[in-house]
């Protein structure tokens, strides 16, 4: 049973390799920080709330339901002007090369280094009417690591990385990292295309930090991702594509595309997916609005247009993402019923399951190990 998928997974041109050392440096992780106390004065200014011109938005690719979209637009009488990534680093090359966007949703560790790098305009949360619903109900995002207080970002999803596999070709597994080595599956496992992910099996399988950058600890990942490196069909993001046409038995996967499959499989009883008991990174999404938005007033309507409960529960069901906002856990909980794992709560919002961001020489060092797992 290889029930066909029509689309893609909403990450999976994620190509986040070694590009990574995209101008890194610890100063300025990866961004021209602004220019002088001028432009950190106004990015720190307080945002009107008004619509200010249309929306020039930058994102993922389908990773907003087309009916929210339509619905903001008809409501406020404005477009939203699309422009998609395929990385975090692209989207670092953008915004260096001076594209100007109101809205775009990096991630944690890449929201830390836009507000250090002074990139970022403040979100006063109490001029959204519907930020109480996430700040509320959600600790954890109260005041973040990655953006104290929350200061510059509001969460836009949550997801965990686990494995996802055929059970009708290899029944139950173990509950286990280690089960990437499972016999059974060896030539049609795939881990994600991404260098903190597959670094990060390694480094939980030996109990060390998640995003460890020790020359010593390094060593003992690489040596053991090069042992699961045979047993490989290849490096892909497409991860609940690869399980639905029957091109992987197991993969390394998000929770999000897992949940999002369940929506195109004709039988999901067939698979399965699972959290490692030595450890499974979360991540979020962030919005953010770059301190030089052409329609900051404009993006945050949209903000707050999307924290609106009905907009989230439409988006969860859209895109397979549990979104932090109270009140739409039901809605999650319901999508994702045959894969419990997919559940993101905050018990799961550990600061030692997020991937940080590292010194210049760590990152490089990181760079180096991904390189050498990827040359086998």
């Amino acid at each position: 049973m290889s029930p066909e998928a029509p689309s893609l997974s909403r990450r999976s041109v994620l190509r986040a390799g070694a590009t990574a050392a995209l101008g890194l440096t610890a100063a300025g992780c990866g961004f021209s920080s602004a220019s002088d106390a001028a432009d950190q004065a106004a990015a720190d200014a307080p945002i009107d709330v008004k619509v200010d011109g249309d929306l020039v938005y930058f994102n993922w690719a389908d990773f907003v339901d087309p009916a929210v979209f339509a619905g903001f637009s008809k409501e406020y009488g404005v477009k939203v002007v699309q422009s998609n990534y395929d990385s975090m680093e692209g989207m670092a090359a953008k915004l260096n090369a001076g594209n100007r966007y109101d809205i775009i949703f990096p991630t944690a560790k890449w929201a830390e280094r836009l507000s250090r790098g002074g990139r970022l305009r403040r979100i006063d949360h109490a001029r959204l009417r519907n930020a109480e619903a996430v700040f509320g109900a959600y600790d954890y995002f109260a005041d973040p690591w990655y953006d104290p207080r929350s200061a510059h970002t509001v969460p836009f999803t949550m997801y965990k990385t686990g494995i996802g596999w055929r059970r009708d070709r290899l029944g139950d597994l173990t509950g286990s990292w280690d089960d990437l080595w499972n016999d059974h599956a060896k030539g049609k496992v795939f881990v994600l295309d991404d260098r903190d992910e597959v670094l990060a099996i390694g480094a939980l399988k030996h109990g060390l930090p998640l995003t460890t950058d020790r020359p010593g600890d390094l060593d003992r990942v690489t040596d053991t991702l090069r042992a699961l490196r045979p047993r490989l069909r290849g490096f892909s993001s497409d991860s609940y594509n690869n399980l639905l046409n029957g091109n992987a038995d197991m993969t390394q996967a998000w929770s999000g595309d897992m949940a999002a499959m369940l929506a195109q499989a004709k039988d999901p009883s067939v698979f399965g997916f699972e959290t490692a008991r030595e450890g499974a990174p979360v991540n979020s999404d962030c919005y953010a609005i770059p301190a030089d938005a052409p329609h900051p007033g404009t993006a945050m309507l949209f903000i707050d247009y999307m924290l609106r409960p009905e907009n989230v529960k439409r988006n969860i069901e859209y895109i397979g993402y549990p979104m932090p906002v109270r009140g739409t856990e039901d809605t999650y909980a319901a999508l994702v019923e045959p894969f419990p794992q997919c559940l993101v709560t905050a018990a799961d919002l550990s600061d030692d399951m997020f991937f940080r961001n590292g010194t210049a020489t760590g990152e490089k060092a990181r760079d180096a190990a991904w390189t050498d797992v990827k040359a086998g």
